[in-house]
């Protein structure tokens, strides 16, 4: 089942790029989509979730 990570702070397509490198440089990490508009991220599987979650903050955006 997919797992939708809402992310505060990301405006603009830099933003989604920078979350989108993050998160496919994440070992364990599927990304299936990252959208401005909504600002989330939808992931394959909950399993990855705190990897996921680590690699947002660590590009300096909240996971909310």
């Amino acid at each position: 089942m997919a797992e939708i990570i809402k992310i505060e702070g990301m405006g603009c397509q830099r933003c989604v790029d920078s979350v989108t490198a993050a998160l496919e440089a994440t070992e364990g990490v599927k990304v299936l989509k990252v959208e401005i508009g909504s600002a989330e991220v939808e992931l394959a599987d909950d399993a990855a979730r705190a990897a996921a979650k680590a690699a947002i903050e660590d590009r300096g955006f909240d996971v909310v």
